[in-house]
């Protein structure tokens, strides 16, 4: 089941992505930053598929991936670089909308969309995604933001070497958009924290135990019934929330818990694998 779901997730992921560049980037001669944009570059000037060029860059940076991802993140963005691959070949090289604003944003929003699907679902579309990935490991960063910047990079030499500023920037536009549809799906780096006020103490303290994440127990004393009670203080991840919300329920269904967004995390804060 699961694995049919990853394939699934991983095949619409590459379908979008391909039809975002072939519909609305290539056809105005915008790239999408990154790996994609080197490729994309390359093949306005030397007239070679973009497709192919974009498998053939990806190929290294995949094999790095393997070696410190692993081998399941690495394994479905290898087939997600190859569907995006075969979909570039099978969907038509013309413009969905003439004009290049719209293919900007729409061609971002589509193609963050895909990418965040697949970053979401455990796996990437290749390219500047699997070395975020690696940099977000280690670094607890917004993932579409260190994509975005990553990708900015690739937009300013390709004005300062075409010297064309209006779709270098509309370029920058689509990637902007990209990396924020990107952020608004894969949420594993917003953290949230979780206070909640339980009479099974230890119990609740068992069944949070899993989810890998610091749990630190408060004695508190209601203001209105004066009742002696612990309090469980936990920061997780929006990802995990409703995992979070499951444990809880089944552990003890009258808890009273405050669920808060959390600006920053200092010190130890174990994150999971992407």
């Amino acid at each position: 089941m699961r694995t049919s779901r990853t394939a699934a997730f991983t095949l619409i992921s590459a379908l979008l992505i391909a039809f975002g560049f072939n519909q609305l980037l290539i056809p105005h001669q915008m790239i999408s930053g990154g790996v994609s944009g080197i490729t994309m570059i390359a093949g306005y000037a030397t007239g070679l598929n973009i497709g192919w060029l974009y498998f053939i860059l990806n190929v290294p940076i995949l094999v790095w991936g393997w070696r410190v991802l692993g081998i399941r993140f690495v394994g479905w963005s290898s087939v997600s670089v190859v569907a995006t691959t075969l979909f570039m070949q099978l969907i038509p090289d013309k413009p969905l909308v003439a004009d290049l604003t719209l293919g900007a944003v729409f061609g971002g929003v589509i193609v963050g969309f895909g990418s965040g699907l697949a970053l979401r679902e455990g796996t990437s579309s290749g390219g500047f995604d699997i070395v975020a990935a690696i940099i977000t490991r280690k670094r607890d960063i917004s993932m579409g933001m260190l994509i975005f910047g990553m990708n900015g990079t690739v937009i300013a030499a390709l004005g300062l070497l075409t010297k064309n500023w209006d779709i270098a920037l509309f370029s920058l536009l689509s990637i902007f958009t990209t990396g924020k549809i990107i952020d608004l799906i894969h949420i594993k780096h917003v953290k949230v924290t979780a206070f909640i006020i339980t009479c099974e103490t230890e119990a609740m303290r068992t069944a949070l135990i899993p989810l890998y994440r610091g749990v630190t127990v408060m004695k508190t004393r209601g203001g209105y019934t004066n009742e002696e009670k612990d309090m469980l203080m936990t920061v997780t991840t929006r990802f995990e929330l409703n995992q979070l919300r499951k444990i809880i329920a089944n552990t003890d269904p009258r808890a009273f818990v405050n669920i808060v967004e959390t600006v920053g995390v200092m010190g130890d804060f174990r994150k999971p694998s992407p």
